[in-house]
């Protein structure tokens, strides 16, 4: 299987484009992906105009059935799930959509967390210029008071620092998925070497 995080952003698929084929850290490659048809899907889960640093969603293509891909992960609103599907289904070269994204709990708590960490890691100086990015690339999913980082972090430091800033709400436990990308480009060399 393929998965294309659409949290890693332009510069992931630009890595892509490079390697014909790449993935995540949380998915092997097994077999090449049209990389024009992965930047499509990126696009259309990016430019959905109620996808925020609250929701988590990957793709992952089939290798077995060209044109099926899985939609896995988080959103805050099932409204978000099947628009999601909606727009997917509709880029050209996805003949099937497997829709296995959760719908998060509605929490009070789980929303003023997320809102709380949000502001302490963007609102945080080494933030800022993830921030300022179009799709800001650390992302932040609330379920029943856990918190999960996922995404993409520059460095070592920036990853530790977010994590840190994280856990000072009272979460019950917070999960550090944040990926560097050093990561991604060794994803993309053990894909090369698997092809």
């Amino acid at each position: 299987m393929f998965a294309l995080k659409t949290r890693l952003g332009d510069a992931a698929v630009a890595l892509a484009a490079v390697a014909v084929a790449f993935g995540s850290a949380s998915a092997a490659v097994a077999a090449p992906v049209d990389v024009e048809l992965a930047r499509d899907v990126q696009r259309t889960v990016n430019r959905y105009a109620f996808f925020t640093v609250f929701d988590d969603v990957s793709v992952v293509f089939d290798e077995e059935k060209e044109g099926l891909v899985t939609l896995v992960g988080s959103v805050t609103n099932p409204k978000k799930k099947r628009d999601l599907e909606k727009r997917v289904v509709a880029v050209d070269g996805i003949v099937e959509v497997r829709n296995e994204i959760e719908v998060l709990p509605v929490s009070t708590f789980d929303n003023e967390l997320r809102y709380r960490v949000a502001r302490a890691i963007y609102g945080n100086s080494a933030f800022w210029h993830y921030a300022a990015r179009r799709h800001p690339p650390i992302h932040i999913v609330v379920n029943r008071g856990h918190v999960t980082l996922t995404g993409v972090a520059d460095t070592e430091a920036d990853r530790a620092l977010a994590r840190v800033l994280a856990a000072q709400f009272g979460a019950f436990s917070v999960a550090n998925e944040l990926t560097l990308p050093s990561t991604l480009a060794e994803t993309l060399e053990s894909a090369e070497v698997g092809q």
